[in-house]
């Protein structure tokens, strides 16, 4: 016999569960995307910092040479600091989405078991035979009245 609240019980979880994973990957996904652009605006920042700097240079002292190497230096520093800050985002997002995929993977299995615990148990009533002899299979539209009230619930 099915025990319908325990199967709508189960229902109602799954339901609630998956739509919060979902919700959950977009909020890391923004984050991820949120922290690259952070990254991004602090590596314009620097090299607007090392123009600023270099123009500066050139303007005060006439030490082109110089501003220019200092120039690509912080460039290549800025770019640096960017991939690095990239890297860590990426990396903090794959490992946030393995943790979901695995949640995700979960719940999909527990959707699965009760879905085959479901259908074991409806299996079970259909073959199961009545005190009349019948097997069960309501085949021939005889519904026998605990296997009814075993699918569905009494009426007032």
């Amino acid at each position: 016999m099915v025990d319908q609240n325990a199967a709508l019980g189960l229902i109602d979880e799954l339901r609630v569960a998956v739509p919060e994973e979902v919700r959950a990957a977009k909020r890391i996904n923004s984050e991820g995307e949120r922290i690259i652009e952070k990254a991004q605006e602090e590596a314009e920042r620097i090299v607007a910092r090392a123009q600023e700097q270099a123009a500066f240079l050139i303007d005060e002292r006439g030490l082109t040479q110089a501003a220019e190497a200092e120039s690509r230096r912080m460039i290549a520093e800025a770019h640096e600091d960017g991939e690095r800050i990239r890297g860590g985002a990426d990396e903090y997002a794959v490992s946030v989405l393995e943790g979901l995929e695995g949640d995700v993977t979960k719940t999909l299995q527990s959707i699965q078991k009760g879905i085959a615990m479901l259908d074991d148990r409806r299996a079970t009533l259909m073959a199961a035979p009545s005190p009349d002899g019948d097997t069960g299979d309501f085949k021939d539209g005889d519904w026998d009245d605990e296997a009814e009230d075993a699918v569905e619930p009494a009426r007032p």
